[in-house]
């Protein structure tokens, strides 16, 4: 939690490429969800390198409201470094992730945040009902379900950039590449509870999407990415290590027939199967070798990790065994 007693009670980060059309109407829909709730908040707009005019657009909305603050790159670095550049700088003590493109509701905020103050630490947005083109509906869905599968972590819809988190977990999540489609994987395997909630969609109502298909391709490798980091990161010979040993084991039984067959006087010299058991068992050796040499580059960083932790009751105080002493007069 942010002990900053001046923070706002809401930061809402928006990471934005070529949006200066919605821009206006995105702030307008904002400013009135936080009137009618009251509630104090900072608009956290972060400029991915655009090249239309969404940077004068927010230096006006700047100008006219003293909770925007703009984060301009000078260049496009992607959604990722967006976020992670904005999750540095927010205050509140509940943060808001959505699209500046106006396909999120800024009317979902309060019942997102209702379930944060229900005990959960990130609440991801499910668009049970979708209004984008067949061609985006029904990879995500098959991305979806096997990103489910594969991390345990059972949700609806990874993607959405509606989400809602305390301060604590933007703070320690791990944001680089296109790790953002990952966060409620990233932050589960941290040890916060997660939830989701079904949130309006609305269609694209001015320019057009910035991702193609190859979104997809790259997400499979980032989620074995996720995958690596979060299961293996701190023991990585457990992974080198149980394909070593398949691959080497399976290379030791095909040279053990052939070696057999061999004694009943079967000729194995020109056989493609040798060079397989032989190939599988170099195999298994250089992945046994590649796990002690990541073993060894854990073993000399892991000492100055730091683990997630929920609840520290400080220093303890030391006390004297030895009786009070009466001050002198």
């Amino acid at each position: 939690m942010n002990g900053d007693q001046h923070a706002p009670r809401v930061s809402v980060v928006i990471p934005l490429y070529n949006e200066a059309e919605s821009l206006p109407e995105l702030h307008s829909q904002l400013f009135d969800v936080f009137r009618k709730t009251g509630w104090s908040y900072e608009l956290i707009f972060v400029d991915d390198g655009s090249r239309d005019e969404s940077l004068d657009v927010l230096t006006r909305l700047q100008a006219k409201d003293p909770c925007v603050r703009v984060i301009s790159f000078r260049r496009n670095f992607g959604k990722s470094a967006a976020l992670a550049t904005g999750f540095r700088a927010v205050r509140g003590t509940f943060v808001i992730t959505m699209d500046a493109d106006l396909q999120d509701d800024p009317a979902e905020i309060p019942a997102l945040i209702g379930k944060l103050e229900e005990g959960f630490d990130l609440v991801s947005g499910w668009k049970k009902t979708r209004h984008d083109p067949i061609s985006k509906t029904v990879p995500s869905k098959f991305f979806n379900y096997t990103t489910s599968v594969l991390s345990g972590v059972r949700l609806h819809d990874f993607n959405c950039g509606l989400k809602a988190y305390r301060y604590d977990v933007v703070k320690e999540l791990p944001v680089y590449g296109e790790l953002h489609r990952f966060l409620p994987v990233l932050a589960f395997k941290l040890g916060y509870r997660i939830t989701e909630l079904p949130v309006l969609h609305h269609a694209r109502k001015y320019g057009k999407t910035k991702f193609g298909l190859n979104r997809f391709v790259n997400g499979f490798f980032d989620l074995l990415t996720v995958l690596f980091i979060s299961d293996y990161n701190r023991a990585p010979l457990h992974f080198f290590g149980t394909i070593g040993t398949a691959c080497g084991l399976i290379g030791f039984l095909i040279n053990l027939y052939l070696s057999i067959g061999k004694l009943y006087g079967i000729p194995i010299g020109n056989r493609p199967l040798l060079f397989l058991g032989i190939l599988l068992m170099v195999i298994g050796a250089q992945f046994f070798s590649f796990g002690l040499i990541a073993e060894k580059m854990v073993n000399t960083t892991e000492r100055d990790r730091t683990y997630s932790v929920k609840y520290d009751s400080g220093e303890p105080q030391v006390t004297s065994s030895e009786p009070a002493r009466a001050p002198h007069a």
